[in-house]
């Protein structure tokens, strides 16, 4: 088939609400969705909230000990509440986040789907 493995990854997940491509990776929240739910409606800091998503969803997939985005996003429920919140809270306390309160918090909300080992 075309295009890459990530880019066919893509056109399986496409069809599921509110997956989005971003340049090699698929992203379940969209930048559209986190200013939504952060009430931003400038666009100074899409760069930033871009990368925060990516950093969020990364974590989120760390710490459900998920490698791919395919498992990760098969319950989008959690998985999107899970990046809008660590997208969230890295934006909102750039400058004095408390990584350890991010990451039981995000044990926590991501405790039904993470899986036993990587």
């Amino acid at each position: 088939g075309k295009g890459t493995a990530a880019e066919k990854r893509f056109r399986r997940l496409r069809c599921r609400k509110g997956i989005s491509w971003n340049g090699g990776s698929v992203m379940i929240v969209s930048l559209k969705e986190i200013k939504e739910y952060l009430r931003v409606d400038f666009e100074d800091e899409d760069a930033l909230l871009e990368g925060l998503l990516q950093t969020a969803q990364q974590l989120c997939m760390d710490v459900a000990r998920m490698a791919d985005e395919a498992s990760f996003s098969q319950d989008m429920v959690q998985a999107k509440t899970a990046v809008l919140y660590a997208a969230a809270y890295l934006y909102e306390h750039r400058e004095e986040a408390d990584h350890h309160e991010l990451m039981l918090t995000l044990r926590a909300l991501l405790s039904g789907i993470r899986q036993e080992g990587f």
